[in-house]
């Protein structure tokens, strides 16, 4: 990380108190580290809102291994979805239900496009989508 840099934030007196008893309760030892992360949120939200630079994250898909053609529809999208997926794990979680997890990085349309395609794929039953992006 970086050089530290420190400086001052006037706060209403209520809202300090309120934001202190939620990061305490969140586990934060202080302050600043809960700001950073707040930031950091921001900006995460933001790339994804603007749809601009690439974002990476973690797709996880439950479906119904059992329904036809469900596999080899979604290998279609991965393999289409112009993204770049650097590793896959397949999970058997019952005699029906498989648990696919994506790490996955690229444009935020794309990575949205990919995710809508699948949930719309037979035999899927949950898809959760969790993104960031590399902090430098």
């Amino acid at each position: 990380m970086g050089e530290i840099t420190r400086f001052g934030v006037s706060l209403p007196s209520e809202l300090i108190g309120a934001f202190d008893e939620k990061i305490k309760a969140m586990g934060y030892e202080n302050r600043s580290k809960a700001i950073a992360d707040l930031i950091r949120n921001s900006m995460v939200e933001s790339a994804w809102k603007s749809g601009k630079g690439e974002v990476v994250g973690v797709v996880t898909l439950v479906y119904d291994h059992h329904t036809s053609d469900v596999v080899n529809k979604l290998l279609e999208l991965q393999h289409e979805a112009k993204i770049d997926i650097y590793s896959t794990m397949h999970i058997h979680l019952d005699h029906h239900n498989c648990l696919e997890i994506l790490a996955i990085k690229g444009p935020p349309a794309k990575i949205k496009s990919l995710a809508d395609a699948a949930k719309s794929v037979r035999g899927v039953k949950h898809i959760g989508l969790t993104i960031t992006i590399n902090m430098k």
